[in-house]
């Protein structure tokens, strides 16, 4: 229950996000700069939080299933993507990228408390991206903006849900929890490498711009080392 009340956060932003893009469309630089900055916490929270546990749990075997179902899972998705074309395509690809979102994040509260507070931080940065996104690209083709407002929400709400999945994992033995974190870091580090810093490199860059994604990775370590 700890997650689903956690995912309310990331779900916020999105709404926040989505009215505020409603309003006034963000810059090609400023949505590269939330691009970066989302990588470098989603990439902080991977390895500082996620991959210890699973380390820690020592058992090849689940690491290896969990992390090759997790890899052609984000595979499937992206050759899904690359097949289809049109504003459908992209809000189921993004539907699915979100559900999967809120699995992790509920599989981050099964190895710990402080584990699923750090990717809430890095989910909301993603998600508030997401929400941008959008809303800009639907602002293209949709002429009702209450109705891009309620698509995009629609999305965020996928979350919970990802997150009441993962809660009957809680219940498993450790080394099928090990299992689903392995799934879980292969999609965070896809969505890292796969999504949000090669859509970034596609829109105006810079050193101060590129800088965003250690600003986020020291941010998120620092965050971690206050916390204890």
């Amino acid at each position: 229950m700890l997650a689903l009340q956690y995912t309310l956060i990331p779900v916020l932003a999105v709404i926040l996000g989505t009215l505020w893009a409603s309003w006034r469309r963000p810059s090609a630089t400023f949505v590269s700069a939330m691009q970066h900055l989302a990588a470098g916490v989603v990439f902080a929270a991977a390895a500082a939080e996620i991959l210890p546990q699973v380390m820690h749990e020592g058992s090849p075997i689940a690491t290896f299933i969990g992390g090759t179902l997790g890899v052609v899972v984000m595979l499937s998705l992206k050759a899904l993507e690359g097949r289809t074309k049109g504003p459908v395509a992209m809000l189921g690809a993004i539907g699915i990228d979100i559900l999967i979102d809120g699995l992790v994040l509920g599989l981050a509260f099964v190895a710990g408390a402080k584990a699923g507070l750090l990717l809430t931080i890095a989910l909301t940065l993603e998600v508030l991206f997401l929400g941008l996104t959008v809303t800009a690209e639907l602002g293209e083709t949709v002429r009702s903006r209450r109705k891009v407002i309620a698509i995009t929400i629609g999305l965020a709400l996928l979350l919970p849900v990802g997150a009441l999945v993962a809660t009957p994992v809680a219940m498993f033995p450790p080394v099928v929890i090990a299992g689903f974190l392995s799934f879980g870091l292969m999609a965070l580090l896809y969505l890292v490498t796969e999504e949000l810093l090669v859509e970034a490199h596609e829109r105006p860059d810079s050193p101060l711009v590129s800088a965003m994604f250690f600003v986020g990775f020291l941010g998120l370590l620092l965050i971690e080392e206050i916390m204890g």
